[in-house]
C-alpha cells in the first residue's frame, strides 16, 4: 500500500473509532426495529444466509443483467410497500456516481435489497464510511462491494492534474495514490482505487473489521465496464 494511503487510514482512525464506540448511542431503538420488522419478510425471499451467498446472488445478478435476461424483481409499487416499514439489504455498495452505472440495475436487484452510497471517484471519505457501517452493522449487510468502471472521469481527470472548477479537486487527494502506482495507465488506476478505497473501509473502519473478523462480512471491489454490462472482480487480500 502506497504511503499516502497509509497517511489517511492514520488520519481517519481517531474519528471512526470514536464513531464505532457511539454508533449504538447514536442509531435510535426505531430503527433498529424497523430492520428487524424486515428481516422477517426478506427472510422467506431467498435472502442470503452469509456473505458467500451474498455474493453469488450479486454476480449472478449481473450476468443475468449482461446478457439481457433481468428478472428485474423487486421493482413494483408492492414491493415498495413492503418494505416500507424497514429495510434488511443483504449487500452495501460503495460506487461512482456516475449516472451509467445504476448499481440495483446492474446487478438486477430493487428495493430494500442493496445499500448504497455514490460518490465521484468512489472515495472512501469519512462521511460514506459511516454510512457504510450503519449498512453494515445495523442492517446487516453481508457484502460490503467497492464498484468502479471504465474509463471513470474522476480518476482520468485526477491523471491529468488540470485545473478544475469549484471542489471537484477535493476528490483527487483520494484518488492519487492509485495514479501514482498506475504509470500512466488508466486501466490500472482505476483497479488500485477500488483495491486502496476498499483497503480504507476495511481498516480504517473498526466496526467493519470487526464483521469482517468475525465472519459476517466480506470485503470485494469490481470494476463495471461501461459497454459490456459486465462486472470483473478485483482481488481485494484483506477479508
Amino acid at each position: 500500500m502506497s504511503e499516502r494511503v497509509d497517511q489517511e487510514l492514520s488520519r481517519r482512525r481517531g474519528f471512526l473509532q470514536w464513531m464505532a464506540a457511539s454508533t449504538c448511542g447514536l442509531i435510535g431503538s426505531s430503527t433498529l426495529a424497523d430492520a428487524n420488522s424486515a428481516e422477517t419478510t426478506q427472510a422467506n425471499e431467498g435472502y442470503p444466509k452469509n456473505p458467500e451467498e451474498a455474493l453469488k446472488k450479486l454476480l449472478d445478478g449481473n450476468k443475468r443483467f449482461a446478457e439481457g435476461k433481468s428478472l428485474a424483481e423487486h421493482r413494483d409499487i408492492s414491493r415498495v410497500r413492503e418494505v416500507a416499514s424497514g429495510q434488511k439489504p443483504f449487500a452495501a455498495f460503495l460506487g461512482c456516481a456516475d449516472s451509467r452505472v445504476p448499481i440495483e440495475i446492474v446487478f438486477d436487484q430493487g428495493f430494500g435489497d442493496l445499500f448504497v452510497t455514490r460518490i465521484a471517484g468512489y472515495v472512501s471519505s469519512s462521511e460514506n464510511i459511516g454510512s457504510l457501517e450503519f449498512g453494515t452493522q445495523v442492517l446487516g449487510a453481508k457484502v460490503l462491494f467497492v464498484l468502479g468502471h471504465t474509463d471513470c472521469g474522476a480518476v482520468t481527470a485526477t491523471m491529468k492534474g488540470g485545473e478544475v472548477p469549484g471542489q471537484i479537486s477535493g476528490l483527487f487527494q483520494y484518488i492519487r495514490p492509485a495514479v501514482k502506482t498506475a504509470n500512466g495507465d488508466l486501466n490500472k488506476a482505476i483497479s488500485d482505487n477500488v483495491r486502496n478505497q476498499a483497503t480504507i473501509l476495511a481498516e480504517a473502519s473498526t466496526v467493519i473489521s470487526k464483521l469482517i473478523q468475525r465472519k459476517e462480512l466480506i470485503v470485494v471491489g469490481g470494476i463495471y465496464n461501461l459497454k459490456t454490462g459486465l462486472e470483473s472482480v478485483v482481488d481485494i487480500p484483506i477479508n
